[in-house]
């Protein structure tokens, strides 16, 4: 059985976010939280924490082995965007996208 945790419009780009998730998925929880304890990203915080929450989910869920679980699906996809306008120069003017990112992370 899967036991999933998601942070939806998480602050921060996906494609800074996606580079740590690759490095975890496949690994053991206990791995992938030591892997993630080192990295020194904004993101891997984020990918932590969401971790960490699959682990109470499944530990609530009453999974037999808790110390075996894998990751087996690691998913970080764009959001939405805030768009936000800067001046330029002559009266123009440009849009600043602020994205946001779906970090999915599913154990078994």
């Amino acid at each position: 059985m899967a036991y999933t945790a998601t942070h939806r419009h998480a602050r921060i780009s996906a494609t800074k976010v996606r580079p740590i998730a690759n490095l975890i998925r496949g690994k053991t929880v206990d791995e992938a939280l030591a892997i993630l304890q080192y990295q020194p990203q904004r993101g891997a915080r984020m990918l932590e924490k969401v971790l960490k929450s699959a682990k109470g989910n499944a530990e609530d869920l009453r999974a037999p082995n808790v110390a075996g679980l894998r990751v087996v699906d690691a998913r970080v996809d764009g959001g939405p965007m805030m768009k936000r306008v800067r001046p330029r120069a002559r009266g123009m003017a440009h849009v600043i996208k602020k994205r946001f990112a779906h970090i999915k992370i599913s154990i078994e």
